[in-house]
């Protein structure tokens, strides 16, 4: 058992470095990582093609990188928006690491991409642990999954520096309790911005879109409370003990921005 811990652990600190560097990379380009983390079944990539085919026709160099266990479909749906667009397959990994992104844009992504959003594997667990060398994470939600995601998925949008509830068109047809996600979300993660979106109506997608620019002009997005807990608690048993290693609990990314 300690050994696993001890392996998962390497893993993760791997991909911390990985994920420094990369974020380093990306931010000499003057690119601005997205990425976007959701249950499957979201709307996620409908999404994704309608902010994509906003940000193209305001002039906005963007493009996108999309991980699926298999099938190259939701690429295809998005490169309709006119914006690059690579596929990553998984082979069954449910999840998206930095090394596997970094490999997958050495040489392809775009002179002058000023935004870069990655559709994660469609997973509210282990995405949470690995960071993409994003400047912004966001946590997606649709009314049809229900009020009560964020509690049941605490690390998830509890790390997240915006979440964006999609779908709202059908949120009275499945009485999507918004009071209840609202106040989940803010048990999680006191202060996050919340976004309501249509893909079929468009509502919400210029804000969204404006959101993120934000983010991408450097005026710095939400930080997290479990974000920093969890650096305090590092800096505390690096007094006490030493270097800290993780042992148990959610990994928290090293390099979430704080």
């Amino acid at each position: 058992m300690c050994r696993t811990v001890d392996l998962h652990q390497a893993v993760l600190a791997k991909n911390d470095t990985n994920a420094v560097e990369l974020r380093r990379t990306l931010d000499e380009r003057g690119t601005t990582a997205v990425n976007l983390m959701s249950s499957p079944g979201s709307g996620k990539t409908a999404l994704l093609e309608l902010l994509l085919t906003r940000a193209v026709e305001g002039g906005t160099p963007a493009a996108a990188v999309t991980a699926d266990l298999a099938t190259e479909n939701d690429a295809t749906r998005l490169a309709r928006s006119g914006a690059p667009v690579q596929q990553i397959l998984t082979d069954g990994l449910c999840h998206l690491e930095a090394g596997m992104l970094g490999g997958k844009l050495d040489g392809w992504l775009p002179e002058g991409t000023r935004l870069l959003f990655v559709e994660n594997v469609g997973n509210l667990v282990c995405p949470a642990s690995y960071d993409l060398g994003e400047t912004l994470r966001i946590a997606l939600a649709s009314v049809t999954e229900g009020e009560d995601k964020p509690v049941k998925y605490p690390a998830a949008f509890g790390l997240a520096h915006l979440v964006v509830v999609t779908k709202s068109d059908l949120a009275e047809a499945v009485e999507f309790d918004r009071d209840a996600f609202l106040a989940g979300v803010q048990q999680v993660n006191p202060g996050v911005p919340v976004i309501e979106t249509s893909a079929r109506t468009g509502a919400g997608v210029d804000d969204l879109l404006a959101h993120v620019l934000r983010a991408a002009d450097g005026r710095g997005p939400h930080t997290p409370v479990l974000a920093q807990q969890h650096e305090k608690h590092l800096h505390h048993h690096h007094d006490q003990d030493g270097p800290e290693r993780e042992r148990t609990g959610d990994h928290i990314p090293a390099g979430s921005p704080r």
